[in-house]
């Protein structure tokens, strides 16, 4: 899997709440944003996962 380069522009206030979370788990800011953004997509494919699986035994 290649990698590919993703420009934001956010505002200061958010960039320094970023800068603190990622400082707290000493990381970088962009090591956190794509921790972050793996874990949610994860998270919805696993719900999405759960959901099928109710439908199927009839759960749901």
């Amino acid at each position: 899997m290649g990698t590919t380069v993703l420009s934001l522009r956010i505002d200061h206030e958010l960039l320094e709440r970023l800068r603190q979370h990622a400082a707290k788990r000493g990381m970088s800011v962009q090591d956190y944003v794509v921790r972050t953004l793996v874990r949610d997509d994860f998270d919805e494919r696993f719900q999405t996962a759960v959901e099928e699986t109710e439908k199927f035994y009839g759960l749901t």
